[in-house]
């Protein structure tokens, strides 16, 4: 009784390009052979006994990943090493690490061999292992150690980067490979096999005598960790001889697996309750997914098919196809990126270079970096004059540490275009002295070299901004600039507009005194040079602008200004920003680095709002979510009629355009799967709820919760119906959060899932959830009926 294999699956949708902003084309694909291509994929091979409880496939708990038994670098790795851990130039000390023998998806860090005391590290958390001194940390003991000693664990979300020296280059090398071993053998995993490691992983922790058996007290255990009450008359029952080994361990597993939700929806559409034949599968794809819209005559290879099984059924709804979000929204480029850069919203960040608040905070070349690998196209740089004639970048006059301005550069070359081909904007906040400034001119050439957009482009120079498309590659500057596009002769002048600044200028300078001041607002020739599309300029009001800024300049505005003009003047505001760029970013009194809500302000066509990356929440979510979509690559089309000034929209008042045409969104949250606790304590269980939050214009903002579960994190059941009125579904984004309800206190955060209303797949879907900071927390997910209808 085993299981063989499973095979993943691939949905047979065609995909095509296509302008306007709407979503991947999906061709004409025959239904009957779109559910033939299931059955083929997901066919489970059993042999041997029939399942036990005819709940889901039989499988050994906890798949260890593959290739450990003949892999000499994991088989190294689980032997252990000294290694220095680094954290400063003061702090390096040695310490031993080993891939754990039960869970070979995590390793051991403690002091010294076999020590009780240790910290684990799970593999699951890392996002990437770098090689040499590709961190702040190892580059300042570059001088004490070899770069081929040398890698860096890079954890997801916000998690501080872990450096480690080896004794050797070969034992560096060892670690490298097998850690990317590791994270691969968990990237390829599906959802059963995640699940099934999961359900493994707590066994093993719960069966502390490691004799492979289970008595009564370890089970209660388990089921406490794991975020489920169980009734203890039930428990009993499972103990007729005091343990729980071979087939009532599998009961038990299956148990905690079943799916009572998913059967009630397979057994309605079974024609004998025991499995969907091609027909069964043809009319749930068109009834309740609406998958596909015509119906062909199936091909021979669908015809040679026999039927779905209730296990196949079960990983159709957990994969990809059967997730919320349209994969083909994310999987790859569906969007036109050959419009003018103002047509886009350009994912952005504020003050790049901070990893924590804006009094105290670090400053660090890894908050670029970082940024960049999330498909971040805007960053920003605060320059200032530094020692030994080199500038540097920190938050002026307050406490956050100072980093080199080259090195900055230096990580914006490397990692600009590792996550997207698309352009990336530096957005220059500019406190340097003209001999520092000629300085940052040279270090931005040598570093970047052809890389950095230095003139027009031969087909945009004076008729509009260039797209995505024919900037790739490229960095462009945001800064000052002598004059517009035409060449400027001399050394340096005063600012051409009687010496104005932008708005972001002028609340830095608030803090200098006359004589920097003055100098502050001279420019080099040789900066200037380097600012080609995005001129800094300052607002002065909407007609001004429609009258005088060119194509090619740049307004910016703090999120009060912005939010000011948009309840005064939303449509011009949004006339503005069909033509022009615009750059929105938080205002001086959030020094704790929290983010205002983005939505607001893409409501208004603003193409750069800047957020804070380093600050998990709403706003980073949202964020996430919209720019999920196009493959990352940090570029969203704007809805048609946001693209063309003649439109007139106005976010105050959606219904009042030509297309108005409102949606209703029905939501059944039906259940959810393996939430995670959140409370430390012992024997503290999950009280789960829901709330549904749509962000969009004014009209559309809303929230509703379902009840809440008392005491089940591990499979809570509402069937709770939610309804939402959208009146601009171009730019309403929806947002799943789970929370640990208290009504002594503030519910705790559990999970969320942010994505644009655009992308919602109607029917039965599975939300993946994420943590607080974007990752993902494999298994959690909550299970969702969707349809979307026009208001009558």
């Amino acid at each position: 009784m085993k299981l063989i294999c499973y095979v993943g699956l691939l949905m047979p949708w065609n995909t095509s390009l296509r302008g306007g902003g709407g979503g991947p084309q999906r061709t004409p694909v025959s239904l009957i052979n779109c559910a033939a291509e299931i059955f083929r994929s997901l066919a489970c091979l059993v042999t041997g006994d029939t399942a036990v409880g005819g709940g889901g496939p039989q499988t050994e708990l906890g798949p260890s990943p593959a290739g450990i038994p003949g892999d000499d670098n994991l088989r190294s790795m689980l032997v252990g090493t000294v290694m220095r851990k680094v954290k400063s130039r003061t702090w390096k000390k040695q310490r031993y690490f080993k891939l754990q023998e039960e869970l070979h998806d995590h390793l051991v860090q403690s002091k010294k061999a076999g020590r009780a005391t240790s910290t684990v590290i799970s593999v699951g958390d890392l996002e990437a292992v770098r090689e040499g001194h590709q961190s702040e940390v190892l580059l300042s003991t570059a001088d004490e150690f070899p770069a081929d000693r040398c890698f860096t664990l890079v954890f997801r979300g916000r998690r501080g980067n872990l450096d480690l020296v080896a004794d050797s280059a070969d034992e560096a090398q060892c670690w490298v490979r097998g850690m990317r071993k590791l994270m691969e053998n968990l990237e390829s995993m599906g959802e059963r096999e995640r699940l099934d490691q999961w359900i493994g992983d707590w066994f093993k922790k719960a069966d502390k005598n490691r004799d492979g058996r289970m008595n009564f007290k370890e089970t209660q255990d388990l089921l406490r960790m794991m975020n489920v009450e169980m009734n203890e008359h039930h428990a009993h029952r499972l103990f007729t001889t005091g343990t729980l080994e071979d087939d009532e361990f599998v009961l038990f597993y299956k148990m905690l697996t079943q799916r009572d939700d998913v059967m009630r929806v397979f057994q309605a559409y079974s024609g004998d309750g025991q499995k969907l034949s091609l027909g069964d599968l043809e009319d749930f794809l068109r009834e309740e997914q609406l998958e596909a819209e015509e119906l062909y005559e199936p091909s021979d290879a669908a015809k040679q098919l026999n039927a779905m099984t209730f296990d196949g059924f079960l990983m159709y709804l957990g994969s990809p196809e059967g997730s919320v979000q349209d994969p083909r929204w994310t999987r790859g480029l569906f969007q036109d990126l050959g419009q003018p850069l103002c047509h886009y919203f350009i994912s952005s960040s504020h003050n790049t270079y901070l990893m924590d608040d804006q009094l105290r905070g670090q400053s660090s070349v890894e908050g670029y970096i970082r940024a960049l690998t999330r498909g971040c196209r805007c960053v920003e740089v605060d320059c200032w004059d530094g020692a030994n004639g080199e500038p540097i970048v920190y938050h002026g006059h307050t406490f956050t540490s100072k980093i080199l301005f080259k090195d900055v550069v230096h990580a914006v070359g490397k990692y600009a275009f590792k996550a997207s081909e698309y352009p990336v904007i530096l957005s220059i906040e500019n406190h340097c002295s003209i001999e520092q400034q000629k300085v940052m001119a040279q270090h931005l050439n040598h570093i970047l070299g052809s890389a950095l957009l230095k003139s027009a482009l031969d087909t945009k120079s004076v008729t509009g901004l260039p797209s995505p498309e024919d900037l790739k590659g490229k960095i462009l500057l945001k800064a000052k600039k002598m004059g517009g596009l035409e060449p400027t002769a001399g050394g340096l002048t005063d600012d051409p507009l009687t010496g104005e600044v932008s708005d972001e200028d002028e609340a830095a300078e608030i803090h200098d005194n006359n004589s920097h001041r003055d100098t502050f607002r001279r420019k080099t020739k040789e900066l200037s040079d380097c600012v080609v599309y995005c001129k800094s300029v300052r607002f002065s009001n909407f007609k001004h602008s429609c009258i005088h800024q060119k194509f090619y300049e740049v307004s910016s505005f703090t999120e009060s200004k912005a939010r000011k003009h948009l309840r005064d003047a939303g449509a011009e505001f949004v006339h503005h920003n069909s033509l022009l760029l615009t750059r929105v970013y938080p205002n001086g009194y959030r020094t704790d680095s929290s983010n205002f809500n983005p939505q607001e302000m893409w409501n208004a066509g603003c193409q750069i709002v800047a957020l804070n990356f380093q600050t998990a929440g709403e706003g980073m979510d949202l964020n996430d979510g919209l720019f999920r979509q196009n493959a990352g690559c940090g570029y969203i089309l704007k809805p048609d009629f946001m693209r063309h000034p003649e439109r007139r929209f106005n976010p105050e008042a959606p219904q009042n355009r030509d297309t108005y045409q409102p949606l209703v969104l029905h939501i059944q949250v039906i259940s959810g799967q393996q939430l995670p606790k959140v409370n430390i304590k012992e024997g503290s269980i999950v009280d789960p709820l829901v709330r549904v939050e749509i962000h969009g214009v004014p009209l559309d903002q809303a929230k509703q919760e379902t009840r809440y579960i008392e005491n089940n994190g591990f499979n809570p059941v509402w069937y709770d119906t939610l309804r939402f009125t959208i009146h601009t579904p171009e730019l309403a984004m929806v947002r799943f959060v789970v929370e640990d309800y208290d009504k002594t206190s503030k519910n705790d955060f559990v999970g969320q899932y942010t994505l644009p209303f655009c992308c919602v797949q109607q029917g039965y879907r599975h939300i993946h959830l994420l943590s607080r900071d974007g990752t993902r927390i494999p298994p959690a997910s909550l299970f969702v009926h969707v349809r979307i209808t026009e208001l009558e």
